[in-house]
């Protein structure tokens, strides 16, 4: 299948990992990802605060560039932070006839472009379940997660609110991390926190709050037994990850819970090497607390 990908600027910035480890896991999901260079920031939330229009618009143009690749089947996204931001642009454009217009008078006019409603725009974890589907994927192992007690950590954004998320009893999306865990052959861990918020959008406000809702998800993983986490979010790995340290410290108690990225989860079942999907850039090493080649994931299959 044929994608319009939007990686996202925390892929391509502070988590390169994720951007790179989905690369090299698309073709063996039989994915061509079509990359939108000259797309924007989602704005993540933040730009709407301060004009509503100026956010809708920015995304209105990102999706016109991806209604401009040839033969591609939708939009693809690799951060459920997008995937939340721009779904409720798209809501707002998409219901409005008169605004769609308005906004695409200012795209006409300064980028020759036009949103069209009705984009369809899916998080790399939905396209996995709805798309590829979990047989398919689980077909695919090379290297099944034997073993591995993954716990799923969805974010904010990916989850609510529901309705427009599309999430419901067709596409149960709320509960896709597990399947796919699953499929890849792994253990899921249900804690407390794998819905929640992960903090980052508040440290910049709180760090001490932020810090220690980080730190209480990775403690209940880590009480409820997981190994490591698996996230869509990137925001979600920065705190989770990056400030996992500082995490440690505010709550008084070593976590040493690896964070992976959903490609690079994927990646390694697929057959993928950790060098490969990335994970030496991690803060939290995964090779430092799991022998991922022979102790928790089973032989690569003949």
């Amino acid at each position: 299948m044929k994608v319009a990908y939007w990686p996202g600027c925390v892929s391509r910035g502070f988590t390169p990992e994720l951007h790179g480890s989905m690369a090299k896991v698309a073709p063996m999901l039989d994915i061509e990802l079509v990359q939108l260079d000259r797309a924007n920031c989602c704005g993540a939330g933040v730009i709407a605060e301060h004009s509503q229009e100026l956010a809708d618009t920015l995304n209105a143009r990102t999706f016109a560039l991806a209604q401009q690749v040839p033969g591609a089947d939708l939009m693809m996204n690799i951060c459920s932070t997008c995937q939340g931001a721009q779904g409720e642009c798209q809501e707002r454009l998409d219901a409005n006839e008169e605004y769609r217009a308005h906004v695409n008078e200012t795209l006409k006019a300064t980028q020759g472009l036009e949103y069209e409603a009705g984009i369809i725009n899916k998080n790399f974890l939905w396209v996995l379940v709805e798309d590829i589907g979990l047989d398919k994927l689980s077909s695919l192992v090379k290297r099944p997660l034997t073993n591995l007690k993954v716990g799923p950590f969805y974010g904010c954004y990916i989850v609510r609110p529901t309705s427009r998320l599309g999430i419901n009893s067709e596409n149960p999306r709320d509960t896709y991390l597990p399947k796919v865990i699953e499929a890849l052959g792994g253990t899921v861990i249900d804690y407390a926190g794998s819905h929640k918020c992960c903090g980052f959008p508040i440290i910049t406000m709180n760090k001490k709050a932020s810090l220690d809702q980080a730190g209480r998800h990775l403690g209940d993983a880590k009480d409820a037994d997981a190994d490591c986490l698996v996230t869509p979010c990137p925001l979600c790995h920065l705190n989770l990850d990056l400030q996992q340290p500082l995490a440690e410290r505010q709550i008084g108690r070593k976590l040493d819970m690896p964070v992976l990225h959903l490609p690079q989860l994927v990646g390694l079942a697929l057959g993928l090497t950790p060098k490969e999907i990335g994970l030496q850039r991690h803060v939290v090493k995964p090779t430092s607390v799991i022998d991922w080649t022979e102790a928790v994931i089973a032989g690569v299959a003949d």
